[in-house]
C-alpha cells in the first residue's frame, strides 16, 4: 500500500505559502515568500537528505510541479532522488508533464489517489502543493505528518489546514529540534477526535 506522507514547511500560525521565495507565490498579496530561508542550516538539510533516502513516489499539485520541474532537471546532483522518483500530478487544467516519469492523473482525482494507495509501491511523499493537501485532508487521505515547525508567526498566507480539514487524531512518532528552533515533527494518522471533561 502506497501510504501517503505529507511533508511541510510551516509556521507557527499554520501558513505554508511560498516558504522558498519571494516570487514563489505571491497570490493574495503575500509579501513574506522565502521565509524559511533565514532558518535553514545543516541540520535541516540533513533531515531532508534523510527523508529522501527511502524509496518514494512523489504526489504533486500543478503549481509545485510547474516549480519543480523547472528546476530539478537541471540540479541533478542535488535533486537526484526528485529526478528518479515517478511523479504523479494533480491538475484540473491542462500540463505538460516533460519532466521525467511524470503521470498526469486524469478523472477524479480522489478517485485516482485512492487507486495509488491502493496499490503496491513505496510511499508517496506530498511536497508543498497546498491545495492538492487540503483535498487529501478532507479525504482522509493523509497517512503521515511530517512537518517543520518555524518559529515565526505570519498572520496572513495560506495555510496548511484550512477549512474542510475533518476532525482527526495523529500520533507523534518523533520530534527533533534545529540548533536556530526549527521542530521537526513526525505524526503518524491515529483513530477520531476524543473529548471529555474536566
Amino acid at each position: 500500500m502506497g501510504e501517503i506522507i505529507v511533508s511541510s514547511f510551516i509556521t507557527l500560525d499554520g501558513v505554508v505559502q511560498a516558504p522558498g521565495g519571494p516570487e514563489e507565490d505571491t497570490s493574495g498579496g503575500f509579501r513574506y515568500g522565502g521565509w524559511t530561508f533565514p532558518y535553514f542550516d545543516d541540520f535541516l538539510g540533513g533531515v531532508m537528505t534523510e527523508q529522501m533516502s527511502r524509496p518514494f513516489d512523489l504526489l504533486l499539485g500543478r503549481r509545485t510541479y510547474e516549480i519543480f520541474a523547472g528546476y530539478w532537471p537541471d540540479h541533478n546532483e542535488e535533486g537526484e532522488a526528485l529526478n528518479k522518483a515517478r511523479k504523479y500530478v494533480a491538475s484540473h487544467s491542462p500540463l505538460q508533464t516533460e519532466w521525467s516519469n511524470s503521470v498526469l492523473l486524469k478523472g477524479n482525482v480522489v478517485e485516482e489517489i485512492k487507486k495509488l494507495k491502493a496499490q503496491e509501491g513505496p510511499q508517496l511523499q506530498v511536497l508543498g502543493s497546498g491545495n492538492l493537501v487540503q483535498t487529501l485532508l478532507k479525504h482522509d487521505l493523509v497517512d503521515e505528518l511530517w512537518l517543520m515547525i518555524f518559529p515565526i508567526t505570519l498572520g496572513t498566507g495560506k495555510r496548511l489546514f484550512a477549512e474542510g480539514t475533518i476532525p482527526a487524531a495523529f500520533t507523534l512518532q518523533d520530534l527533533k529540534k534545529s540548533p536556530r528552533g526549527v521542530i521537526v515533527a513526525y505524526y503518524r494518522r491515529g483513530g477520531g477526535v476524543e473529548t471529555g471533561s474536566f
